[in-house]
């Protein structure tokens, strides 16, 4: 009983990974260092895997199309999208959003579709970065 696992451990341990080693191949021995060697040219950075088809990243918002129904706003589960009245649109703001689609889902004009950006960390939740308008 206490050894079951043991078979199915063993064929992971000689299975290829499905990631890569994203930003360095090998383990820089200071990632400050290292990305200065990048940031100069002495150094690659190794590139992340393809995202798979309907990966679900940052989310794309096209404010030509946007009509301001707010459906949008009724269905985020997280609170993220606010709308901006005077202008008949809204605002999204990805760290609080929980990367759902139901925002998606719900637009009648297709003007939210989610983008294959995932790197989206910041230590500011307000950046521009992190907000979509």
């Amino acid at each position: 009983m206490g050894f079951s696992m043991l078979g199915p451990v063993f064929k992971q341990m000689f299975k290829k990974p499905w990631t890569n080693k994203f930003p360095a191949k090998y383990q820089p021995s200071s990632t400050t260092k290292y990305l200065e060697a990048v940031g100069v040219g002495k150094a690659k950075i190794n590139p992340p895997i393809p995202t798979p088809p309907n990966f679900r990243g940052k989310i794309k918002y096209d404010k030509d199309k946007c009509i301001g129904c707010n459906l949008c706003i009724k269905v985020c589960p997280c609170g993220a999208i606010e709308s901006k009245p005077e202008e008949k649109k809204i605002k999204i703001y990805l760290a609080r959003c929980c990367f759902c689609s139901q925002c998606n889902d719900v637009c009648p004009v297709k003007c939210l579709s989610m983008g294959d950006e995932f790197l989206l960390a910041g230590t500011d939740p307000y950046s521009k970065e992190l907000i979509v308008e």
